[in-house]
């Protein structure tokens, strides 16, 4: 066990400094010159020439991809180019506005979501599995978009419950914030729901169809007891990976629906930066998703790992198979 989880963290690590490599080099094969878009086209050589060696972009790319990656790890992400404020403080900033819809959105979206799913799996066949199949299907065709442009007309513009958007930009407050979270969570709980639902009804389906349950009725349990207790943990083990990369997505920041309320997270952040070509901040923001993804993947992979006691003893049998392989060589 001890040897697994060493490996999944070597692999993470490694993923997350291939992601800061092609990251930090992508942004520096962009078009154009940062230094003459910040002087604007009218700036002289010689101020151009200045404002390179204050950026150090005069500097060898590897020798600044070495102080940057030096500094990413302990947390300087440099300057911004544009505000001229610490990278770090506006980005940390930003995703603490993501967590809060994240957050919310997360608890409420996965635990309504198996919930729903092992329901419409039970009873497949039925009206209610039906009904709660194309709601799913309706929702994963609806983009997030127009989700939260008809919850806006309807909850802040038709019934003015909640705001429609963020009016204090990323230097609102907290009670600034509050109210304006429940519109953007509603649409990522719609998104995301959707997608844990179908998976949830399959894996639910299989786990009934088991000999483990089916044995389970025979000896005596209700069907609901063999549901809840034996199949429904079960169930959750393939959904994993399908909850993993919705909650990366909703960390990692999510573009559309902060754009349309104007909500001041990260997606939001990375919209601005791109509009101004604020190139540290770029970065900052591309390292940051990898690592979400990275983390969130890596404790998907060790909760499967825990749960399932097959998946170490197949790693067990896969190790004693190379061993024996190799002895035999």
């Amino acid at each position: 066990m001890l040897r697994l989880i060493g490996t999944r963290l070597a692999t993470s690590v490694i993923t997350l400094f291939l992601a800061a490599f092609f990251v930090f080099f992508a942004v520096q094969a962009l078009p154009g010159d940062v230094a003459e878009q910040l002087l604007g086209q009218n700036a002289t050589e010689e101020a151009v020439a200045t404002m390179r060696e204050q950026l150090g972009l005069d500097a060898n790319v590897w020798v600044r991809f070495a102080e940057w990656l030096g500094g990413a790890v302990t947390g300087d992400f440099g300057t911004s180019l544009v505000s001229g404020e610490s990278v770090s403080g506006t980005l940390w900033t930003a995703f603490s506005h993501t967590l809060l819809i994240a957050v919310p959105a997360i608890v409420v979206g996965i635990g309504l979501s198996l919930v729903l799913g092992v329901w419409a799996g039970s009873r497949r066949g039925t009206s209610t599995d039906s009904g709660i199949s194309i709601i799913a299907l309706v929702a994963m065709s609806i983009p997030e978009f127009v989700v939260a442009t008809v919850l806006i007309l309807l909850l802040a513009i038709i019934a003015p419950i909640f705001p429609a958007v963020v009016l204090g930009g990323p230097g609102a407050s907290l009670s600034e914030l509050l109210p304006a979270i429940v519109l953007p969570a509603i649409t990522l709980v719609i998104a995301m729901a959707a997608y844990i639902i179908r998976a949830m009804r399959s894996s639910t389906i299989d786990g009934l169809a088991t000999e483990y349950a089916t044995t389970a009725e025979l000896k005596g349990l209700t069907r609901r007891r063999v549901l809840w207790r034996h199949v429904a943990p079960s169930a959750i083990l393939p959904v994993l990976p399908v909850i993993s990369i919705n909650v990366a997505w909703l960390l990692g920041g999510v573009v559309v629906v902060e754009s349309v309320f104007n909500y001041p997270g990260l997606g939001k952040l990375m919209i601005d930066s791109v509009s101004t070509r604020d190139l540290p901040i770029l970065q900052a923001i591309a390292v940051l998703s990898a690592l979400v993804y990275v983390s969130v993947n890596l404790i998907a992979d060790l909760l499967a790992l825990a749960a399932d006691p097959r998946q170490r003893t197949l790693h067990s049998s896969q190790r004693r198979s190379r061993s024996s392989k190799e002895a035999t060589a």
